[in-house]
């Protein structure tokens, strides 16, 4: 009787991969990020941990546990046709992506990054700093882990927190919450607007110039979800044209961002490569905190519970 087989697309440490052969000691466990080692395995697995999956039959596949919190690279309608579970990394980033975006928030209100690129060329100058975080309030579009964190960080500045989520619901740290269809009303009432949804037929492109028109001159626009939530070009026309303050992102709509791209010489404008949830607790927290509770009710003949994505939602 052949043997039920694990594929996991990842390098992980080996106390890591210790911990996930305890609970599945009889199976065939094939592991490594090189698409060498597990490409001629994949067809075979019945379950999947990892980011990349390239599959010509799913007739074996059972479960796919990503390590992103981002679903949209795999194939879900065939997952949902042929009855695959997909659960999702969501909550591992809650804590680099929320320091992240404090991170924008402050280079660039206290404009950081200004001096750091006068540091390089020996300038001694003001740079017309004069802003402060204090007080002033915060939009989360999209109140998950990432956002609830960011909304408890933001009381420590004394901020007023704006949010929205798709059911309306209040929450903690959250002192109003509007639900999507409000999103033009609570846009011209925040200093900082900070994107954290996943992308989705609903969400595509929910930043068109309509939104940025609405913000405060003033106000800074920061995006850590996905690149196509944005229309890109019409971001660069609000930031070229004043009609918002600066932007810091992390995520765009071609990755690489292109050579050619504008953003890249906006001295308003903080950049960096999709590395916003980047942490050196980034493969523990994805195997101890959601992977083996989820293997765990897997092999009891139960369902994975933690971070089952929705087909019809898309997350």
């Amino acid at each position: 009787m052949a043997k039920r087989k694990m594929v996991i697309t990842m390098d992980l440490a080996p106390n890591l991969m210790d911990q996930i052969k305890s609970h599945v000691p009889d199976w065939d466990i094939i592991a490594g990020r090189d698409k060498e080692v597990w490409g001629p395995h994949v067809n075979d697995a019945e379950v999947t941990l990892g980011y990349k999956l390239a599959l010509d039959d799913f007739s074996k596949l059972k479960w796919v546990q990503s390590s992103s919190a981002g679903i949209n690279h795999f194939p879900t309608e065939q997952f949902k046709s042929n009855g695959i579970f997909l659960t999702s990394a969501n909550g591992v980033h809650a804590y680099p992506i929320s320091e992240t975006i404090f991170a924008y928030m402050l280079g660039l209100t206290r404009k950081i990054h200004t001096y750091v690129k006068n540091q390089q060329s020996k300038v001694w100058h003001h740079s017309h700093m004069k802003l402060e975080i204090h007080e002033k309030t915060l939009g989360i579009i999209g109140v998950g882990a990432i956002g609830t964190e960011t909304a408890k960080i933001a009381k420590a500045f004394g901020m007023k927190v704006l949010g929205v989520r798709h059911s309306g619901k209040p929450a903690e740290y959250v002192d109003e919450m509007y639900t999507p269809d409000k999103l033009d009303d609570l846009l011209p009432k925040c200093d900082y607007v900070v994107v954290t949804l996943p992308l989705t037929n609903e969400t595509y492109h929910l930043f068109t110039a309509q939104q940025f028109k609405q913000m405060k001159s003033s106000a800074f626009f920061i995006n850590i979800g996905r690149g196509k939530l944005v229309k890109e070009e019409d971001l660069i026309l609000a930031l070229q044209e004043g009609e918002i303050a600066g932007a810091g992102l992390d995520v765009f709509d071609k990755e690489p961002l292109g050579e050619d791209s504008p953003l890249w010489e906006m001295d308003n404008v903080i950049i960096t490569p999709h590395t916003a949830g980047s942490t050196e607790y980034y493969d523990k927290r994805v195997v101890e905190d959601i992977f083996i509770p989820n293997l765990k009710a897997y092999l009891e003949g139960k369902k994975p519970y933690i971070n089952v994505v929705d087909y019809s939602k898309g997350y």
